[in-house]
């Protein structure tokens, strides 16, 4: 048998949890009215669909697909709002910002897919198209405007307005601003209202009824129903060129990019830090968008090493932080350290010269009991500590030989083949300018010419 929990929590199931932050949000009274027009517009969705079945028209269909899109915005904004409820968790450090983004994102998705279908349906009507009823489309039309109207000036939806204003203009927003300026030319009150540009679903709302009533006309005097078609398709093209630069804007925060109007002065910031006090070198930079209105960060930056660590932090979340909400900074001081030295005995046949790999010949080296570990010379129990051996990470370590892997230069008179090692020393190869005294730099210093004995190359330093 299995070990019993007596006090063990129940699991609660997805929906039981989903019902749990239901109610979190529904005790905020600003929910309210959202919930109130959340109920409204399932109301209204449901008599537009069945007056678009009755009616025949496609085109009172496409304009019901803006009211379900205002569904979709509603509960974005309730999505916001539960955000601003729930703290940073250590599951999620950075928050929940990114879930309304997720959710702009699919409702601007989910709305240019149902311009698709629109498309798709509009291609089959021109085929063979069907007698539209004029009876309930213009009513349909005026309350499914009325509606979108009220609902979009009533509840400010902090999301869309900050997506709507960041991202780029739409061509049906470009083509009214042209438009506007050449009316408020005329009318220069009008100015405040249609410059810079319209909110854009207020301007989507507002030209799918006036489709939509040029439809009504044409039908009741021409019985024309092909415009119905042609009015579709022209909703449909308005809702995709309205919701596309906001998929874009949001997708790109999803993907974790940094926002081109930024980038300037966050290259001015990072200036800056870099001729703070003690700072010697800001790397690794790297931020993105977490939410709407929020970038993240992490940098690292290297210091002097009489440098105040918490000095500098503090200098760079200060200049970092104007910009950045969310910002990690590791700091790290400018410490000289022995890169790692190899230990062990060095075979015999390494060291075989060849013209093909070009390798410095050197002969066998003893036992690590006749030469000082650091200099690689005999040892004297007399003489004075070699000039490296104070403490440091590489003292009494087996000496490291570093392989010549560049190709000799030849037409300069240098003997070719099997050079001996004194030869080499002597004609101080590699350095232009240096004799016998400098050698042929290696991983040590000082190399006896020959080993067993006490001869050196130059003066001992005291």
């Amino acid at each position: 048998m299995g070990t019993i929990h007596l006090f063990r929590k129940p699991q609660r199931s997805f929906f039981g949890k989903l019902l749990q932050e239901f109610r979190l949000v529904a005790a905020d009274r600003r929910s309210w009215k959202i919930l109130l027009f959340g109920a409204i517009n399932l109301t209204c969705t449901g008599f537009l669909l069945m007056w678009c079945n009755s009616t025949n028209s496609i085109a009172l269909t496409a304009y019901t697909y803006l009211t379900i899109f205002d569904l979709f915005s509603l509960v974005t904004c309730l999505i916001s709002y539960w955000v601003m409820m729930r703290k940073p968790s250590p599951a999620y450090s950075f928050g929940f910002e990114r879930l309304e983004v997720l959710a702009v994102f699919a409702s601007t998705v989910l709305a240019q897919l149902g311009a698709l279908f629109i498309l798709k349906e509009s291609a089959e009507r021109f085929l063979e198209q069907p007698e539209i009823h004029t009876g309930r489309l213009l009513v349909g039309t005026f309350v499914a405007l009325s509606f979108n109207l009220f609902t979009m000036l009533s509840i400010r939806n902090k999301p869309f307005a900050y997506v709507s204003e960041a991202a780029s203009t739409s061509w049906l927003q470009e083509h009214v601003a042209d438009l506007s300026r050449s009316l408020c030319g005329i009318i220069p009150g009008l100015s405040s209202i249609f410059l810079p540009r319209m909110n854009p679903f207020v301007l989507i709302d507002l030209a799918g009824a006036f489709a939509l009533c040029i439809t009504y006309m044409l039908i009741e005097i021409n019985n024309y129903f092909a415009v119905d078609t042609a009015s579709a398709i022209a909703i449909a093209l308005m809702t995709f060129g309205t919701m596309y630069p906001m998929s874009v804007y949001s997708g790109k925060v999803l993907l974790q990019t940094t926002p081109p109007h930024v980038i300037g002065q966050l290259d001015k910031l990072i200036r800056e830090v870099s001729t703070l006090d003690g700072v010697l070198e800001v790397r690794n930079e790297h931020f993105w968008t977490l939410g709407f209105g929020s970038l993240a960060g992490s940098v690292h930056v290297r210091i002097r090493r009489d440098a105040n660590e918490q000095m500098v932090l503090a200098h760079v979340t200060n200049r970092l932080y104007t910009l950045v909400s969310t910002l990690t900074v590791q700091i790290f001081k400018d410490d000289w350290i022995r890169p790692a030295l190899l230990s062990g005995p060095v075979a015999a046949n390494v060291l075989n010269f060849s013209d093909h790999h070009h390798i410095i010949p050197m002969p066998p080296l003893k036992g690590t009991d006749e030469s000082n570990p650091v200099t690689s010379t005999p040892a004297k129990h007399s003489s004075p500590p070699p000039e490296f051996s104070f403490n440091t990470p590489g003292k009494n370590v087996s000496p490291v030989i570093l392989l010549n892997t560049q190709t000799r230069p030849y037409g300069l008179g240098l003997n070719h083949g099997h050079t001996p090692y004194s030869s080499m020393l002597n004609q101080g190869h590699g350095v232009p300018g240096i004799g016998a005294t400098q050698g042929f730099r290696t991983g040590f210093t000082n190399i006896p010419s020959r080993y067993g004995t006490n001869n050196r190359i130059g003066q001992p330093r005291p």
